[in-house]
């Protein structure tokens, strides 16, 4: 599932509730007493990749900051799930380092890693870039969903276009014109009445 980009238009500058997962009930702690001293609103934690999804899908945070290695699903997976399905990033806590990691799991919707143990100014550092990164992802998204769109749009005016030249037997330029015009007095975008001309043809 991918949600429409209306419902990034009101993206904020930060993230500002952040849900944490982490077996590790000392280090969970810790970087949930860090995040608060850093502003953040803190959903759960969680102990495992099955409780984050369940909390993600009943608060909505805005990024998840899970624990690669947890029980029963672990970080990855949850990830997965989190990011594509609710479109919400992930920053990812690790004991080891590896910077293959990052190249290979924007896709997954991991857009940081974090080493444990994280102090207050790694914490605050990493989720930044993160936020930054997914903003980006985002932007880059939309632009290709309009581009997409707006080709689209071309084909449906095209082929609207010459169904009115063989209609009409008119030129190419009139038939655009009449196009426009329609746009114009309907206020209807012009591929919207292109499909129009399509569909009454198909009816014909």
């Amino acid at each position: 599932m991918t949600p429409s980009n209306s419902q990034h238009l009101s993206l904020p500058d930060a993230p500002q509730k952040i849900l944490v997962a982490d077996d590790e009930l000392l280090v969970v702690q810790g970087i949930i007493g860090l995040l608060k001293t850093l502003g953040f609103e803190i959903i759960g934690p969680c102990k495992n990749g099955e409780e984050a999804i369940a909390l993600v899908r009943e608060d909505r945070p805005d990024m998840a900051l899970l624990d690669i290695q947890m029980p029963i699903m672990d970080g990855m997976q949850a990830a997965q799930i989190i990011f594509h399905e609710y479109d919400i990033p992930v920053v990812m806590l690790t004991a080891y380092s590896d910077d293959t990691f990052l190249r290979n799991s924007i896709a997954a919707g991991v857009f940081g890693y974090l080493l444990k143990p994280a102090s207050k100014e790694q914490l605050s550092a990493g989720l930044s870039v993160a936020w930054k990164r997914y903003l980006d992802h985002v932007d880059q998204r939309s632009k290709i969903v309009d581009l997409r769109q707006r080709l689209d749009d071309r084909k449906l005016i095209e082929q609207a276009k010459w169904i009115i030249v063989k209609r009409k037997s008119i030129s190419e330029p009139e038939a655009m014109q009449l196009l426009q015009k329609q746009s114009r007095s309907s206020r209807k975008s012009i591929a919207s009445v292109a499909r129009a001309v399509i569909d009454s043809n198909d009816l014909l």
